[in-house]
């Protein structure tokens, strides 16, 4: 490497070299948007917005984002020509990286190895798949789930089950398994999580669901939570990230108040159902979203065929 190009990779590293600059990357790069301003950034640390906009800054004079104003708010994306960069950068430091809020006992000593193991016995039961997709599949559905910086259960049993879904899906037999119905919203901690498991119970598990959102946060709303452990107790939801594998796989998508952030794929019904927000609700609103869906799960069995006799 020449003297210049060592010169402007070390300024660009020198941007990034602050914990906050890498988590608010993170959150950029894994933003459904693509894109992401201070006020979709505060979350991510107790800091003021004039700090948020000081670290955009530096990332932005270093060449690492760019910025356009709309109205009040400045949006951040990440420069188009550094972004595979941007990508592997984050995606290979993620599955080493230990989560420093979780208790010491929680912590793997090689994360690594225990994701090579998943994969491994994820094969035996995808043989069909080739072993370097499992892998992938592994691994990225890890990096997914770290990116979301507010996920404070352990992140490898998650991946497991984040993994084994989307093997499942894309191990799909579409003209024999059950039809797979799939609900979007934003932080898939609340209305997306309720229909799943609606569906689930309504179907007699003859449809399968899936939840995903374009933004996960890092927990289910507690309340939904609740809501949702009383139609299943063995249920264990966790906010997810939506793929395009999760899409491919199913027969119906249906967006919760997620705007156009599922990739249109040919031969999939798209449906969106205007529900109330959980996260704003007061008891009683969640008990009647809850009742909303509800109904609208009942006709949606019925243009399935699949309401249990």
């Amino acid at each position: 490497m020449g003297e210049p190009a060592a010169g402007a990779l070390a300024a660009i590293l020198k941007a990034l070299a602050d914990p906050l600059r890498v988590r608010m990357l993170s959150a950029i790069s894994t933003d459904s948007r693509g894109e992401a301003c201070v006020c979709d950034l505060e979350a991510l640390a107790d800091v003021s917005q004039p700090t948020i906009s000081h670290h955009l800054k530096v990332m932005r004079d270093a060449g690492v984002l760019e910025s356009e104003r709309r109205g009040t708010w400045v949006y951040y994306r990440i420069t188009p020509s550094l972004r595979p960069a941007v990508t592997m950068l984050l995606d290979s430091f993620a599955p080493t990286a230990v989560d420093a809020d979780q208790p010491t006992d929680t912590r793997l000593a090689d994360v690594d190895a225990e994701l090579t193991r998943i994969a491994a016995d994820m094969h035996d039961n995808h043989p069909a798949l080739d072993p370097q997709l499992v892998v992938h599949v592994v691994r990225e559905s890890y990096a997914g789930l770290a990116r979301r910086t507010t996920v404070s259960r352990p992140l490898v049993p998650l991946t497991e089950k984040f993994a084994r879904q989307r093997l499942d899906d894309l191990s799909r037999d579409t003209t024999t398994d059950a039809p797979h119905v799939l609900f979007v919203c934003v932080a898939n901690a609340g209305r997306s999580q309720l229909a799943a498991a609606l569906l689930t119970e309504r179907s007699g598990g003859r449809v399968i669901a899936r939840s995903a959102g374009s933004a996960p946060a890092g927990r289910v709303q507690p309340r939904v939570r609740a809501l949702i452990e009383e139609i299943d107790p063995t249920s264990d939801p966790f906010p997810k990230p939506l793929t395009d594998d999760a899409v491919r796989a199913a027969d119906v998508v249906i967006t919760m108040g997620c705007g156009d952030v599922c990739p249109v794929i040919p031969g999939v019904r798209y449906e969106d159902w205007p529900v109330g927000d959980p996260a704003l609700a007061s008891p009683a609103g969640i008990e009647a979203i809850r009742d909303d869906i509800a109904a609208r799960v009942e006709t949606l069995l019925t243009t399935l065929g699949k309401r249990p006799s």
